[in-house]
């Protein structure tokens, strides 16, 4: 008998999908990245999704988030999103929080009833908060990197933080979280530099992030395929070659080898 996940269950096995149906993922950001995460997360059949997003819907926002529309300008961006991912999987356990997560309202979360988290946040306090709770708990993270000012959806590549180049948000990020002894974080990055903007965004002191519909979008979505297939553990689409592994896992197995040393000699993961 088919169902919704009917296709899905032909490429990973109804056992997968069972196993995505017990597994509670985080999403911090609902806006142009963690947005389209969500959705692929729900779609893909993830049970229990809890979103995190402070904001409301802004105009400006239509171009490029997926819960955007002129209905819904005004309106929280988590429960918006929850709204239409019940819509999508009506038997979905979906929670909406309107919240900035920030070193102030961390403590409001229980990161550790979660199986994974996604770092769909824009700023670095708050994306330092977050990776840095979660390793401390083992929890994993996926986190996005700069998405703003970029033109090419192809320039995406998974890796671990201390593999990344040309990105001057993981630039930081390496640094920070140096300093504070995370030893691996999975991130998603361009390798596109920064593409200078041709007028403001807006009327602002500070300028808003040049942004579109085609690049943040290929984002999120790339984080949602690395959630599920790790939540789904020994799912793979052809058989490994120990000789010649992707070039991500080379990077995340060099990290592991370093957290485990750090972990052996008493250093904060």
């Amino acid at each position: 008998m088919q169902d919704q996940f009917s296709r899905a269950a032909a490429l990973f096995g109804r056992e997968n999908i069972e196993k995505l149906n017990d597994r509670r993922v985080a999403v911090f950001g609902v806006g142009g990245v963690g947005g389209h995460c969500a959705e692929a997360l729900c779609r893909s059949g993830i049970g229990a999704i809890d979103l995190f997003d402070g904001d409301v819907v802004d105009i400006t926002n239509i171009n490029r988030q997926i819960i955007a529309t002129h209905r819904t300008v005004g309106l929280d961006k988590a429960e918006v999103m929850r709204e239409r991912l019940l819509e999508i999987n009506p038997r979905a356990r979906i929670g909406a929080r309107k919240l900035f997560y920030l070193p102030e309202t961390a403590d409001e979360v229980d990161l550790s009833v979660y199986d994974y988290i996604v770092d769909a946040v824009d700023t670095m306090t708050a994306k330092l908060e977050l990776v840095c709770r979660a390793a401390a708990l083992g929890v994993p993270v996926i986190s996005s990197m700069g998405a703003a000012n970029k033109l090419d959806p192809s320039a995406f590549e998974v890796a671990d933080i201390y593999e990344t180049s040309v990105c001057p948000m993981a630039r930081i990020m390496r640094g920070e979280l140096r300093k504070r002894g995370v030893a691996s974080l999975k991130v998603v990055y361009s390798r596109e530099p920064p593409v200078r903007a041709r007028e403001a965004a807006a009327p602002r002191a500070r300028p808003a992030p040049a942004s579109n519909a085609f690049v943040p979008p290929v984002a999120g979505l790339i984080m949602a395929a690395e959630v599920v297939k790790d939540l789904m553990e020994d799912f793979s689409s052809s058989p490994p070659d120990p000789d010649h592994p992707p070039r991500a896992s080379r990077a995340f197995s060099a990290r592991r080898n370093s957290s485990t040393a750090a972990h052996s000699s008493g250093t904060r993961p």
